[in-house]
Parts: C-alpha cells; structure tokens; sequence
C-alpha cells in the first residue's frame, strides 16, 4: 500500500495519529508501475474533491494528490474509492429528524419541525448538497456505504451509493475459550468527551463482584474524575498498538465507540457494551450519533438475538441504567452472556457482504481490464441494487 503526499506539501496532522497503520511505503512523487491506479480515501467528495466556483468550494486536503495520480494514469485507467461513514444510510426524510434529535429538539416538536423542513424545501436543499458534497457525478468514483444491512430507502433516494458489508479489521481472530483462569478485566476505549460522566456508575457497577474485575481505560482527552488505581486504570494519550491489542484481545468484556472498536468487538467475539456519548442533561439527555449501534441492534433483532441483551446494550448506549448494565454483564447476565455470532453476519449477499474483499475484487477487475474505471464503478452500482 502507498500512502502518496506531493512534496513540499505537509502532512495533515491526523495521517500520523497515533494509528496502528497497515504497512505502507510513503512517497513524494508518483511512480508508474502498473497501468491503472485504485485510490482508497475517506469521503472523496469531501477529502480529495477538486475545488469548485461557488460556496462552500474549497477542495479537500487530498485535492492535489488525488489530481497528480488521474494525471499520471488518466480518468478511466483510475479509480477512487470512497469510504463513506460506517451505518450512515439514512433517508432525507430520517436525515432530518436526526439532526433536530441531535440538535436538541424536543422529541414531540420534531413532527412540526419536519412539516416546516418539506414547506421551505429544505429537504430538497440536503439531498442535493449531499449529492453534490458527495462527489456522486463522478463517474470513476466508488462510494460504499458500509454497514450491518441494506437500506432500500437509502438506495432509492441516492442510487449512486454503493451499500456494502462491513470493512472488516481483520486485526483479531475469533476469541477462543479459555483454557485457564486468570484475572479478570475489562477495557474500555473511551474516547466520547461524555464517556466521564457515566464513568463512576460504571466503577460502581463493578464494586463487589468476585473474584474482581480491573478496568483499564484508554482514552485521547485527559481525565479528571479519579479512581483507585488497584482497581482502575487510566491510560491518557497514545497507547503501544501492541499492548492494546494483548489487552483487548483477552479483555473478558470490551466497551467500544464508533465504528472501528465495534467492529474489532465482534472480530473478537465474545461480551461488549457501546457508548457513543451523550448530550444534554436530565430530560434532554440524548445519544450522540447512534446509527451504529442502531443498525446493530436491529440486525439483532432480526437475527433473534435475546431481548436481555439488545436492552442492555440499547440502555447502555444511551447512559441509562449504566450500573445495573454493567453489574448484571460482571456476573454474566444480559450483555454480559455469550454474544451470538449472528450478530458479525451482514445481511448481504456476496460480493457486497464484505467491503474489504469487495475492494480488493474491484482492484483485480481494473488491473485485468487495464482500464474502464466508469464502467466498473457502473457494474458494481448495478449490482449493488439487486
């Protein structure tokens, strides 16, 4: 893999993390080797998108290189494919709720807020930015929306978005049983700046359990409730990928955010609780961004999964019930019972089941056509649709 930055250009600041990246050999400047180029980058449209007339025109941080390697190959002999943000397929018209829900609306005015979004044509206004933001008139651009399941809603409104499965981790192999005893702990990477305030319900719902269970917290902001350190431990900043691997790998429980630390959760196998953050107080406390556990749980759902353990995880995620969820998963009950594997089962049929070799099998098509990005890119959007 070849991670290219023009030279003279600086690095954005997020490429060196911390991340436990791939291999990969970084270059300054491009070198042919083959006939065709795959490029593999977060939200083209707005990463690496060239700039435009008009507001809001601005080219992504990756707008000249992604520009130098259609240069160097061509438009047809290169294709991108854009990583879009994982269990995000909402329609327009859920779009819209969820960003007053997110913004703080009360749940009963949503209705009237949504009325008046379709009365001003707001929702017209969204769908064509996305369109627009999303680069999806490009035509050697392969947007996949990864995911637990297929939104045909999603897919009717915006037919250019490749629905898939998961991009999976692959970091870690099913967890097996194990073989001996030995101490309990569990680990948690809290990265959500909220992931404090349920923090002491979480230590509490571990007080007392036998034989006792150690919590080792890694977390990006720094952290200021404290605990005692023969019982919890607080791992500020960047963490050796190595240790943190061991570490979550034979965790007896995880407690993962986002879309990354999920998906290793269910690579692994075995117990885990979610918690995405959350905003507001009181009666206006509300979940940050739950699509992700959302989709999960429906799959869950759908695959027959115990109700129990949906409604620890559903409650957990929320910020409610936190120190019963938690001691009922320390003595084995609800989300501390075995987790299915129909949970790791993507409802979608091969080639889509699996973003990664899906990926890999695009790349293998444009090498041996040694050329035809846009036709590829059509093949697989019809495909994708059944």
């Amino acid at each position: 893999m070849i991670l290219y930055r023009r030279a003279g250009r600086p690095w954005p600041r997020s490429v060196d993390g911390p991340w436990d990246w791939p291999r990969i050999e970084r270059r300054a400047r491009i070198v042919r080797r083959a006939p065709c180029a795959l490029t593999v980058t977060p939200a083209w449209g707005v990463s690496a998108a060239p700039t435009t007339a008009g507001a809001f025109g601005r080219g992504g941080p990756w707008e000249v290189e992604a520009r130098d390697i259609e240069r160097a190959y061509g438009p047809d002999r290169t294709l991108h494919v854009s990583l879009e943000e994982f269990a995000r397929t909402l329609t327009v018209l859920r779009e819209t709720r969820e960003r007053l829900r997110e913004g703080g609306v009360p749940r009963r005015a949503i209705p009237t807020r949504v009325r008046a979004a379709r009365r001003s044509r707001e929702d017209v206004a969204f769908r064509r930015a996305f369109e627009r933001f999303r680069a999806f008139d490009r035509p050697n651009v392969l947007h996949l929306f990864t995911t637990f399941a297929p939104d045909r809603g999603f897919a009717r409104e915006f037919p250019r978005a490749v629905q898939s499965g998961p991009l999976w981790p692959r970091r870690f192999s099913p967890r097996p049983a194990p073989r001996r005893r030995r101490a309990r702990e569990w680990v948690w990477y809290a990265s959500p700046a909220s992931a404090e305030r349920i923090a002491p319900s979480v230590v509490a719902g571990l007080a007392g359990v036998r034989p006792p269970i150690h919590l080792y917290v890694r977390t990006p902001r720094p952290w200021t409730v404290p605990f005692p350190a023969d019982r919890v431990t607080i791992a500020v900043g960047p963490v050796d990928a190595a240790e943190w691997n061991r570490r979550f790998a034979r965790a007896e429980l995880r407690i993962v955010t986002g879309s990354r630390t999920l998906l290793e959760a269910l690579e692994v196998g075995g117990p885990f609780l979610y918690f995405n953050g959350v905003l507001g107080t009181g009666r206006r406390k509300r979940r940050h961004r739950p699509e992700k556990l959302a989709a999960l749980l429906d799959l869950g759902r759908r695959n027959g999964v115990a109700a129990p353990l949906l409604r620890d995880l559903s409650d957990f995620g929320r910020g409610r019930r936190v120190r019963s969820v938690v001691s009922r998963a320390a003595h084995r009950r609800g989300a501390g019972a075995r987790v299915p594997r129909a949970f790791g089962r993507p409802a979608f049929r091969a080639p889509l089941d699996d973003a990664g070799a899906l990926i890999v099998r695009v790349a293998r098509a444009l090498g041996r056509q040694g050329g035809g990005a846009a036709e590829l890119v059509r093949e697989v959007r019809a495909g994708s649709k059944g």
